[in-house]
């Protein structure tokens, strides 16, 4: 298959199956799992800042798996404000890690899914390579109830983001030992116009 093929596939997860879309590494030297933005706002793992993600591990050499929450697309179950969901995230890294074929976790999430993915490595027992969060929610979501993050992050913040307040994730992140902050000037939550730069900011991060 082509590393750039991409693969949809349906896992069982804590609250029923959950859709998987993946791509394979020809020699991976990571395995990317990526999380979308929030449910109940439209997010799906076809958002673009979630395609890019997925490109920005792709192309750093990394098989990746996007997916969808409980209760969006194929995947079963409800919305479960955030908890139920971190669940489904540490489901698909146990699958990943055992079908993928590459150890280092490379865990990313945009918006809401920034706050599931940092509230999932908190709960593995390795924290990721690399964990990076794009316009994570830190006002709607207990955020600050992970501080201080066990392991480093990378965070992108769009200074004029319109949806996650950016001063809130800059007084709780920006400064935070561990903690790498990338500020985009005069840009917006969905990074528009913006994302071939999201995307090298974050190539810029991956090891």
């Amino acid at each position: 298959m082509s590393r750039n093929a991409e693969e949809r596939l349906l896992i069982e997860g804590p609250a029923g199956p959950l859709e998987l879309v993946v791509t394979r590494g020809d020699d991976p030297t990571a395995v990317a799992v990526i999380c979308h933005p929030h449910p109940l706002h439209g997010g799906t793992l076809h958002n673009k800042v979630v395609h890019t993600l997925m490109r920005a591990a792709r192309d750093q050499g990394a098989s990746t798996v996007r997916f969808n929450f409980r209760g969006v697309g194929k995947s079963g179950g409800e919305h479960a404000a955030g908890q139920g969901e971190i669940d489904d995230c540490l489901a698909v890294i146990d699958w990943a890690h055992g079908h993928l074929g590459a150890e280092p976790l490379w865990l990313m999430g945009f918006s809401f899914g920034g706050y599931v993915a940092a509230a999932a490595a908190c709960r593995l027992e390795t924290w990721p390579r690399q964990l990076v969060l794009v316009g994570p929610s830190v006002e709607r979501l207990p955020f600050g109830d992970l501080m201080p993050l066990p392991g480093p992050a990378s965070v992108m913040m769009g200074e004029a983001d319109e949806v996650v307040a950016s001063a809130a994730v800059f007084a709780l992140l920006e400064g935070k030992p561990g903690i790498k902050m990338v500020r985009f000037p005069d840009t917006g939550h969905f990074f528009h116009g913006r994302l071939v730069e999201l995307k090298e900011a974050v190539e810029a991060q991956l090891d």
